[in-house]
């Protein structure tokens, strides 16, 4: 490594930096945390959804009023209560004329608003982790085994299968039947995946040579499958490949 080379300026003509106006100093770092929102007057005045002239009941809040409150929401990981709440208070601290909507009718707008997500960054490659749950469904099955007490009882459920990063970011998702198996869901959710795989965590059931091969394929070198007591008697897998 080559010396550092010393400076050619003197110290008598360097130039040394020193905060004096301390009351501006100070004042510029509060205001780095200052957080100010407000609705402008195109907000304001399209804040109640206007009539459609059909018959029937009409909506009390525009598409801007419930994406507003849905875009806070997910500025600020409110729940949908919190969200009705903040809202409100927003509305309050500027004196304005305008209803909140509530957390119902955000919950039931929302499914045909497309809301913005703020992106999750990731510097590299992510450690992930893939497993799966199950969903029970209550149906006319179980209510009429319920009904006239039969022992017969027609459980149906599904799987809900998650790739999820160590910090709890949920990558990709995928429902299945219950009969899926989790090996062939986890390879192809390992192939939407938009990140390159650092390790895997994983347990016994994605312990199969095809499920091995895709974790190749997206670059996983680091591998952590936990093999269940009743097959640990027979070889793994992970040390053929």
């Amino acid at each position: 490594m080559a010396a550092r080379r010393k400076s050619r300026v003197t110290p008598k003509y360097k130039t040394k930096y020193r905060v004096r106006n301390w009351a501006a100093y100070e004042k510029s770092l509060r205001r780095r945390g200052d957080l100010t929102i407000w609705f402008d007057k195109g907000a304001i005045g399209a804040w109640n959804a206007r009539p459609t002239g059909l018959p029937g009941g009409q909506r009390r809040y525009s598409d801007l009023a419930i994406l507003t409150a849905l875009t806070l929401r997910t500025v600020f990981h409110l729940a949908l209560r919190q969200t009705e709440g903040f809202v409100s208070s927003l509305i309050g601290l500027m004196d304005l004329d305008l209803m909140t909507p509530d957390h119902t009718t955000l919950s039931r707008r929302s499914s045909s608003l497309e809301v913005p997500i703020s992106a999750n960054q990731h510097d590299g490659p992510v450690h992930m982790v893939i497993d799966s749950t199950g969903l029970k469904i209550v149906g006319d099955g179980e209510w009429h085994a319920y009904k006239h007490r039969s022992s017969n009882k027609r459980r149906s459920w599904r799987k809900l299968h998650l790739a999820i990063r160590r910090d709890g970011f949920v990558e990709a998702s995928v429902l299945t039947e219950s009969a899926a198996d989790d090996a062939v869901v986890g390879e192809a959710l390992l192939d939407v995946l938009e990140v390159p795989v650092a390790s895997f965590r994983g347990d016994g059931a994605y312990d199969t040579l095809a499920f091995y091969a895709a974790l190749g394929r997206v670059g996983t070198s680091d591998i952590d499958i936990v093999i269940p007591p009743s097959r640990r008697a027979a070889p793994s897998r992970a040390s053929v490949i």
